[in-house]
């Protein structure tokens, strides 16, 4: 029965791995691959392991004692799911109230290598303060108006990927894989800013440089009809700016709340939402604003539009990984990796190459379950480095690329030629300058 775990695990990888041939969504085969893995420890009595390491035999009160590890599991994917939804919320808020054309509507200038830098900045910043997915979102919208010509645009939403990548991985908030690696109590935020933030920086510059020497970033960009953009500019309703910086304070608020209150990062999560989800409830986004509209602005409806099936995904592979844990398969995957290659930075290294073929969120928690060292040691902020700026690889392997593929039906095919060599090349200089930080500095 132990093969059969790995065999649905592999099975239902390679579905999730497939899932635009098959035109079948992730979410679907993650669900049953983490409730199937599981069933068949339950229906095999497979000898597990609990919480603080000890085995637990398949006799005796076994199902009382996989119970207990099961909710284990459940908790500490429940902690990330919490989290998830109450930042996924707190930036729909600030999208109803149009909170961040504030910052878009600033952006006017038709040099494209111009152009390039400030998106790039923009998107390295904007990601470590949301996340990179809504951070490419934000963004494509914004050079959809800017950037009429699809081709041209193509070049500057890839960029965009790049630089909304690697400014989730130095930010607790920033990325799926680090809000991970933050709640499991492998990585501070001081820890965590302090190592990544000249590495993940220099990711972005490096090929954002090269880039702005390509022919594709010389001259200026075809003119907009600016039309539109005055149009959307006029319509911008009056809690923008409020609404902007509630949220994005808010955000921000809760390493802090964490670093005070020493509680979990959900907690502060959770008072986030409630002090931005009060203040949208009584915040008039009109001139005339009465209760019929009250609506359009409301926390309901930014709950409904909310990635729901991106948690679920979360949810069935997080328990998946959680099985394989408990099986004690990590640890000798670990022990495998560690004697097959000469240093662990190797092993971190073929992770963040990996991670651009096969989802960051399922190969960071194995991580979490290979490794048992201390908060902040090197190993867990190269991960947190490797994991959320090696999807940038290929357009597929991170939630930042697969967003922007969504909306602007960026090729694979395309990507990998123009674009994959820029990206793998950020990585690279930012892992050099990582690896010489940590033997020079810390």
């Amino acid at each position: 029965m132990l093969y059969g775990v790995i065999a649905c695990f592999v099975i239902g990888y390679l579905v999730i791995v497939f899932e635009h041939p098959l035109k079948l969504d992730k979410t679907v085969p993650a669900l049953i691959m983490g409730a199937m893995c599981w069933a068949l420890i339950s229906l095999g009595h497979l000898d597990i392991y609990d919480h603080h390491g000890h085995l637990l035999h398949g006799e005796g009160d076994y199902f009382e004692g996989l119970t207990s590890v099961l909710v284990h599991h459940v908790g500490k994917t429940a902690e990330i799911l919490i989290f998830l939804i109450g930042a996924m919320t707190i930036v729909e808020l600030i999208d109803l109230h149009k909170g961040f054309s504030v910052i878009t509507n600033r952006i006017d200038t038709s040099s494209k290598k111009k152009m390039l830098w400030l998106i790039c900045i923009l998107a390295f910043f904007l990601s470590a303060t949301l996340d990179n997915l809504a951070s490419t979102i934000v963004l494509v919208s914004l050079l959809r108006r800017l950037v009429p010509d699809k081709t041209e645009r193509l070049w500057f939403v890839s960029m965009a990927v790049i630089a909304a990548n690697a400014g989730g991985a130095w930010s607790p908030i920033g990325d799926v894989t680090t809000t991970m690696l933050w709640i499991g109590q492998k990585v501070s935020t001081p820890g965590l800013i302090s190592h990544l933030v000249v590495p993940s920086f220099v990711c972005l510059a490096v090929p954002t440089f090269v880039a702005s020497l390509m022919p594709a970033f010389k001259g200026s960009i075809t003119l907009a009809d600016r039309s539109k953009f005055k149009e959307r500019e006029k319509k911008s309703v009056l809690s923008s700016k409020t609404m902007l910086a509630v949220g994005i304070g808010a955000l921000i608020s809760v390493p802090i709340f964490k670093s005070v209150t020493h509680m979990p990062p959900y907690i502060g999560m959770m008072m986030a939402l409630g002090i931005v989800w009060l203040i949208s409830e009584y915040i008039h986004p009109e001139e005339d604003f009465d209760e019929e509209r009250k609506h359009l602005y409301s926390a309901h409806t930014a709950l409904s539009r909310i990635e729901m099936s991106s948690i679920l995904f979360f949810l069935g592979i997080l328990m998946a990984v959680g099985s394989l844990e408990s099986l004690g398969i990590l640890q000798s995957l670990a022990e495998f990796l560690d004697a097959a290659l000469p240093t662990q930075d190797m092993v971190v290294l073929l992770l963040g190459v990996f991670s651009a073929i096969i989802d960051n969120v399922p190969l960071v928690a194995a991580s979490m379950g290979m490794y048992d060292f201390p908060m902040d040691h090197k190993i867990w902020h190269f991960i947190a480095f490797s994991a959320g700026t090696g999807g940038s690889m290929l357009i597929i392997g991170s939630a930042a690329g697969v967003a922007a593929m969504g909306m602007e039906r960026i090729d694979f095919i395309w990507y990998l030629k123009k674009i994959s060599w820029l990206a793998a090349l950020g990585f690279i200089s930012g892992s050099a300058v990582f690896l010489l930080m940590y033997y020079f500095f810390f």
